[in-house]
């Protein structure tokens, strides 16, 4: 990896710390950028089946950070689908979003919109020919319906779950972090990291902005006693 001018400007420690300033980076979300190990291979498989579908919704589920955002992106680059957070959807709107055949719906919870909503989605995609994937933390058998045709059609629906990372995918998303920011890392202090932080990808999201703004404010390259002051700091 090339950390160009940003980690050689961190060569040297200063007398007291910098000023940092967090500007942004871009994730690579493609497909050949998800990774694939036993933790999603099952979910990793559905999506591209598409659009050998045996049902026209999917529901993927996750914890928080476990790579629902990321798999929904590689959906939506193959099917042409828009996305939309459940929070921000409107059913005047829905005829619009499916004009392409495909949607993607993110972050559905029961208090993110009205179940009625979810079922126009789900009718829409049924009556068109059309698909829609829905991701979410937790499973529909876990959420309090109150429409039995909703509950109906999620129960028809396919559901796969991404589970907590394995060791070679919380390996390979750190490397991809790093990428993603240009930072160089160092491979004992990839293995150090690996044996100690927590088994959750947005954990390990959190590590690498913690540790990218740590540096920078110290104006020093990374370490394994800088990871570890890091990881300390996040209760490591």
């Amino acid at each position: 990896m090339n950390g160009g001018g940003r980690d050689n400007a961190r060569g040297s420690t200063p007398a007291s710390r910098q000023l940092s300033f967090d500007l942004g980076h871009r994730p690579a979300l493609d497909r050949y950028d998800f990774f694939v190990t036993p933790a999603n291979a099952e979910a990793v498989a559905y999506i591209d089946r598409w659009p050998d579908w045996p049902h026209p919704a999917l529901i993927v589920t996750g914890a928080s950070g476990s790579g629902k955002t990321h798999l929904a992106a590689v959906w939506c680059q193959e099917s042409g689908a828009p996305a939309v957070a459940a929070a921000d959807l409107k059913d005047e709107e829905l005829p619009g979003l499916f004009a392409g055949g495909a949607l993607a719906i993110e972050d559905y919870s029961p208090d993110a919109c009205d179940e009625k909503l979810l079922f126009h989605a789900l009718n829409l995609a049924r009556e068109h020919g059309g698909w829609l994937l829905l991701t979410a933390r937790t499973a529909p058998s876990a959420w309090p319906l109150k429409l039995a045709d909703l509950a109906s059609r999620l129960r028809a629906s396919p559901s796969v779950h991404l589970g907590p990372p394995d060791d070679l995918l919380l390996r390979a998303v750190l490397v991809k972090l790093f990428s993603d920011r240009q930072l160089n890392l160092d491979v004992t202090v990839l293995d150090y990291v690996c044996r100690r932080i927590e088994r959750s990808l947005a954990a390990a999201a959190e590590f690498v902005r913690l540790l990218d703004q740590e540096a920078l404010a110290e104006g020093r390259a990374i370490t394994r006693q800088l990871a570890g002051k890091v990881l300390a700091n996040m209760g490591r």
